[in-house]
């Protein structure tokens, strides 16, 4: 069986970060894993990326036991906020507010 590996509100929704779930392609993969991890998880599926082995899938992409199908939600945060009308500098940018002496 495929190894689902799932990370950040993923893992959250479903309560783990690793699991084997059967299925001969991504989709089925994701359909046997909207089921047994319940609607949070399910609404979340949407806005993930999904990756097979190290690489972008799709879901007719075919899996076997040795593959690992991994659920990517997306991420939020970085450097701040950009330069712009009100934020000259930008938050937490080398000379933005809160770093008025440019040092990064």
């Amino acid at each position: 069986m495929p190894v689902l590996r799932l990370f950040a509100q993923a893992r959250e929704a479903a309560g783990t970060s690793r699991d084997t779930i059967d299925g001969d392609t991504v989709d089925q993969v994701l359909a046997a894993a909207r089921a047994r991890y319940g609607d949070v998880f399910a609404a979340l599926l949407p806005s993930c990326k999904v990756w097979v082995n190290g690489e972008p899938a799709q879901g007719s992409d075919p899996v076997t036991g040795g593959d690992e199908v991994a659920v990517l939600p997306p991420v939020s945060g970085g450097a701040g906020i950009p330069a712009g009308p009100g934020n000259p500098g930008g938050a937490g940018i080398p000379g933005g507010p809160g770093n008025p002496g440019g040092a990064a």
